[in-house]
């Protein structure tokens, strides 16, 4: 009998343990993005996962700011107080490099996960960013044994430079470079294909360069940055020890376009149809390639809507104003052939027009002031003339009413 209560007593407190250590050890979502470099003001959606749970969560969503060393603080996000029963987030009008970050609860009262790692999504265009990465020297691919060197540029403040390599292994500068400032050099060796870009602890971040380091012994001096529509943009192949002696062939896509005997291509007003994946070939030996980007200009958009709605009715305003001429002069013509046993034709035919005038024309204000130009006219030529000054008296009657 004791010894069952004693095992019994074991099993609880057995129990009792794995439930707190259950209670510690809390789940860590996973959280993913639809795109890691969506096109400037695009939205993109952040999906959060807790694996081996099948209980019901609420989705909370977090952006990510730079705290100390590798580690982040989380803040949520403006409409993301009370969180979501979908375990998506939409983000709308991403412009800058940003990291977010997700965490799930349930219960009440509520028991949280952990937080997610933090997910990035770079912008390469600098625009909007707070700050814009300088790389020296200014090209995409290097050769392992280079310096590279990271120059953070922007408003005063503490900048660090971080790196997200292939294999998702994210630390700053001081692990892989030496900071000196706002600048990062890279130590000789540590060099990997990799995305770089600035952060500051007042929540601020650069546009992000994707930097490759090539073993090959042939390179593609590209511009790091996106190029915008009409600049003029060169390409170039470089070589690690000799220099080139012959021509050189390019290819975008995998389609051959240039063979250059002095080893450029030269494009001079570049447009988004020059996008894509380029690379060279030396005497057999051929660059990695690497993907261009174009930029485009905003322009103006000009609506042929609006411009027709203004030609045509400008057109029906002329097409109106001689159709009231023609008719105004019928209707004289008709009125003086009336009035032709009139004892002053003259008189009768000035009336006339002026009673067609006051028939057709509505608009009071025009009215008025034809029957003063009219007035003003004719007042001494026409003194002594009873019938034109009764007829116009008449009309400035009704149109004083």
């Amino acid at each position: 009998m004791g010894h069952a209560l004693l095992c019994a007593s074991g099993l609880v407190l057995l129990n009792t343990l794995l439930s707190c250590g259950q209670a510690q050890d809390k789940p860590k979502p996973d959280l993913r993005v639809s795109s890691s470099w969506p096109s400037p003001g695009a939205s993109m959606t952040l999906n959060c996962s807790v694996k081996n749970y099948s209980a019901e969560w609420r989705y909370y969503w977090y952006q990510a700011f730079y705290k100390n060393s590798n580690n982040y603080y989380f803040e949520l996000l403006p409409d993301g107080k009370n969180g979501t029963a979908q375990n998506s987030y939409i983000v709308h009008g991403q412009k800058q490099t940003a990291g977010y970050a997700c965490r799930a609860g349930r219960q009440q009262p509520e028991h949280f996960t952990s937080y997610s790692k933090p997910v990035f999504v770079w912008s390469a265009d600098s625009s909007s960013a707070s700050a814009t990465v300088k790389v020296t020297p200014d090209r995409v691919q290097h050769f392992s044994e280079e310096s590279v060197s990271l120059r953070c540029e922007g408003k005063p403040s503490e900048w660090r430079v971080m790196r997200l390599s292939e294999a998702g292994y994210l630390a700053n500068c001081s692990v892989w470079g030496t900071m000196n400032g706002s600048t990062c050099t890279i130590k000789n060796g540590t060099a990997k294909p990799a995305v770089y870009w600035c952060e500051s602890k007042l929540g601020g971040f650069s546009n992000a360069v994707n930097l490759t380091v090539q073993k090959r012994d042939i390179i593609l001096v590209s511009p790091v940055h996106p190029v915008t529509e009409g600049e003029t943009v060169t390409l170039h192949c470089k070589l690690r020890n000799t220099t080139l002696k012959s021509s050189v062939s390019f290819f975008r896509n995998g389609s051959l376009i240039s063979n250059d005997t002095i080893g450029k291509l030269n494009i001079p007003a570049v447009s988004k149809s020059d996008e894509g994946f380029y690379k060279c070939q030396y005497s057999g030996k051929q660059s990695s390639q690497r993907w261009m980007s174009v930029k485009a200009v905003s322009r103006p958009i000009k609506s042929s809507f609006t411009v027709q709605m203004i030609i045509g009715f400008v057109c029906g305003i002329l097409l109106i104003a001689i159709l009231l001429m023609v008719y105004l002069k019928a209707k004289g013509t008709q009125c003086k052939q009336t009035h032709v046993d009139s004892a002053d034709p003259g008189v009768s035919q000035n009336a006339c027009q002026l009673e067609a005038l006051y028939s057709e024309v509505r608009d009071d204000n025009l009215l008025y002031a034809l029957v003063m130009h009219k007035n003003k006219g004719e007042s001494q030529n026409n003194a002594g003339r009873p019938y034109q000054a009764a007829a116009e008296c008449a009309i400035y009657s009704e149109v004083r009413k």
